[in-house]
């Protein structure tokens, strides 16, 4: 059972809160009040909580990294962060700590970077581990992370069967599995776009055209290289005419 011990206001209502959305059994003292013995793991705001057993610290504003590490840690887990991604125009993002799934997101591309720099902030053993599919997305996310171990998975078989009411998780779902296996270590994934892909971009860029034209390939190929978004290069396809 997890056990919050702390005067607090605004750490103990965050760790509740969380707690209360994950289902979770727990109970709560006061600081200076002795921990119960079945208690399986404390999380406090730092106070000097005397326990047998392991104490996790929460911050304002992080509870869900501290109830995070207090599951973890009650489940036996080393703790170690693990990021999976499943690259694409919508990539799905897991997170397992200790080999426990404890967050999901589906978010645009270009939002990848910034969800997994949160993810593994001040975790210097923490590994993300990205699809070698959507090879173009692939390599915007792969270049835009900095200071964290990357890794290329093999994605093949990655997607499971979506049986009813699961449509839309997909994505997610790979991500837990490429999450789950070893990769190859990189350092970037520098990528030349096939014509295929090209066509692709210019297709997408005449679909959201206000006058229904596409962009030049030169644009199309800057777009591929994350050097600008689908909707900058149309702004600067309008201005070029």
């Amino acid at each position: 059972m997890i056990v919050v011990a702390t005067e607090d206001f605004e750490v103990y209502h965050e760790v509740v809160a969380e707690l209360r959305d994950r289902d979770v059994e727990f109970t709560t003292v006061e600081a200076d009040e002795p921990v119960p013995e079945t208690a399986d793991v404390v999380i406090t705001a730092g106070e000097g909580v005397d326990a047998e057993a392991p104490v996790v610290v929460a911050e304002a504003g992080a509870a869900r990294r501290a109830v995070e590490a207090a599951l973890v840690s009650m489940r036996g887990g080393d703790g170690r962060t693990v990021v999976g991604v499943d690259p694409g125009t919508r990539p799905g993002i897991a997170v397992l700590r200790g080999g426990m799934v404890v967050a999901a997101f589906q978010v645009p591309v270009e939002d990848v970077p910034e969800v997994v720099a949160e993810e593994v902030a001040g975790e210097s053993d923490a590994v993300v581990r990205i699809g070698d599919g959507a090879r173009l997305q692939g390599a915007r996310i792969v270049d835009a992370l900095d200071d964290v171990r990357v890794e290329l998975v093999d994605e093949t078989g990655t997607t499971p069967f979506l049986g009813p009411g699961a449509r839309g998780m997909g994505d997610v779902l790979a991500a837990v599995n490429i999450a789950s296996m070893a990769g190859e270590e990189i350092e970037g994934r520098r990528i030349d776009p096939t014509e295929g892909e090209i066509q692709v971009i210019k297709s997408r860029s005449r679909e959201r055209s206000d006058e229904n034209r596409a962009i030049t390939e030169a644009l199309a190929r800057k777009v591929a290289a994350g050097e600008l978004t689908l909707d900058e290069a149309l702004d600067e396809h309008r201005e070029e005419d």
